[in-house]
């Protein structure tokens, strides 16, 4: 998930991250810049060219979600972090805007300083005599790579910014949030299905990789913009539900020394059950699928609860009076499955991911 990678950092209290996929497409700008684009100065010097420039570029793509970052924030909206992945960039903005001016405001932050990246590498190559060679060059590739990410960024599908424009504005238009997204999206798909046709013709005029990677942006265009319609359907059907109506108030405990070959055997496999409490005199923490397959598959009759469980310390926990809005939040922001539901410092219950879809299940078969 884009979630994961590897953080390299901090920008005014966000943190950056690269996405292992990132070191794939830094590695092809690198080469197809040294191959193709700069002049004969030698391999080394080429080379070396290539990832200064593939620097900058990835540079100009973290300025540019940067600034919508700095926006939401200043919105009031939190921002967990910045991804760096093989599509370029993505902020993790933990809520939705409440008005559309605020979603205008994010979204056009991200293309407007592309526009001024491009401008002032421009300047650079424009200003500087041609002897300085290597530096106008650069200069004058990053300024139109950045000119292209503005333009390429406000075409109008989700999730680059030029869908969340629009939809900002059908939003303003027909005060319906739902509406304005579900048009959107409509879009969205056909703007991806064009994309894939455009592949498919470009594979077929002999441009395989070229062809590949529009059809892929399609695909991913077409994906995003279907997933960000659940999610938004998703948050209004959850909307005014409490975490006590779905919590699931069976909570079965197990002995800290039972193994995992036992924890399967006798109570996740017959109950169909994801997760278990581990406690003695006291609660000590959770075990989960996602503990048990991070375990050696030849250790399982060995291994115990309390060698693989999630602490009670490092557990998040609801009361069964949260929306489930807020719980679908702590879900996303903490790539959380289950969350234990405590009361007056006592577990009552367990919260999973499937309860709320569960919950959105019902809405659709019913036609809400």
């Amino acid at each position: 998930m884009l979630r994961d990678g590897i953080p390299i950092g901090k920008l005014f209290g966000i943190s950056i991250r690269l996405n292992y996929s990132w070191f794939i497409i830094f590695a092809l700008v690198t080469w197809a810049l040294t191959s193709s684009y700069f002049p004969n100065w030698g391999l080394t010097i080429s080379i070396l060219a290539g990832m200064v420039t593939s620097l900058f570029f990835f540079g100009s793509i973290l300025a540019h979600e940067l600034m919508h970052s700095l926006m939401a924030q200043a919105s009031g909206i939190p921002v967990k972090s910045i991804t760096l992945f093989i599509f370029g960039g993505v902020s993790l903005i933990t809520e939705e805007p409440k008005e559309p001016k605020v979603e205008l405001r994010i979204a056009l932050a991200g293309p407007l300083t592309s526009f001024v990246l491009g401008g002032i590498f421009l300047a650079i190559w424009f200003i500087l005599p041609d002897t300085i060679d290597i530096v106008t060059v650069i200069a004058f590739w990053l300024g139109w790579v950045n000119l292209l990410l503005a333009v390429f960024n406000l075409i109008p599908g989700f999730p680059l910014d030029g869908g969340r424009v629009l939809r900002a504005i059908l939003w303003w238009r027909s005060r319906n949030l739902r509406r304005a997204t579900k048009i959107t999206t409509n879009i969205s798909r056909g703007i991806g299905y064009l994309f894939i046709l455009g592949g498919v013709w470009l594979i077929f005029s002999g441009f395989l990789l070229n062809g590949l990677w529009f059809a892929f942006i399609g695909w991913f265009l077409g994906n995003a913009a279907a997933g960000s319609y659940r999610q938004l359907t998703l948050q209004q059907v959850l909307r005014g539900h409490l975490t006590s109506e779905i919590m699931t108030q069976d909570c079965p405990t197990v002995s800290p020394d039972t193994t995992i070959e036992k924890l399967l055997n006798n109570h996740i496999l017959p109950s169909g059950r994801h997760c278990l409490v581990v406690a003695d005199s006291r609660v000590l923490g959770l075990v989960s699928l996602q503990n048990i397959k991070a375990a050696p598959r030849n250790q399982w009759t060995s291994k115990t609860a309390k060698e693989v469980m999630t602490p009670y310390e490092n557990l998040n926990w609801v009361s069964p009076s949260e929306d489930l809005t807020s719980v679908l939040k702590i879900f996303t922001e903490q790539d959380a499955n289950q969350l234990l539901v405590v009361e007056n410092g006592n577990i009552v219950g367990i919260v999973t991911r499937d309860n709320l879809l569960s919950v959105s299940n019902v809405h659709s078969k019913l036609g809400m």
